[in-house]
């Protein structure tokens, strides 16, 4: 499994923004396979985990043409710095109470 990890400096978010965010969420589930996207901001700072089977439903996400457009619209409106890691999850584990 690995997980792609979004972290950004927010510039100003705006009413499209969270549109998109949800869209974005939802074709990533529906169409590419994504099992888990979770989002988080805290003052300026946002950041999205999404965990994914392989490195090739990523680049297939990365490359649809609407994921496009809102890359352009996060670079160019809503954040003032982004920065993507992807990473192999070696180990996981959880307790549930």
């Amino acid at each position: 499994m690995y997980a792609v990890i979004f972290r950004a400096e927010i510039n100003k978010l705006d009413e499209a923004y969270f549109e998109m965010a949800a869209r974005m969420q939802e074709l990533a589930k529906s169409k590419y396979g994504c099992k888990e996207f979770i989002s988080i901001s805290e003052g300026n700072i946002e950041i999205a985990i999404s965990y994914w089977e392989s490195k090739e439903q990523i680049q297939a996400w990365k490359e649809n043409s609407e994921h496009l457009i809102a890359q352009k619209y996060g670079a160019a409106k809503w954040y003032s710095s982004y920065q993507v890691q992807i990473v192999e999850v070696i180990r996981e584990y959880a307790q549930n109470t």
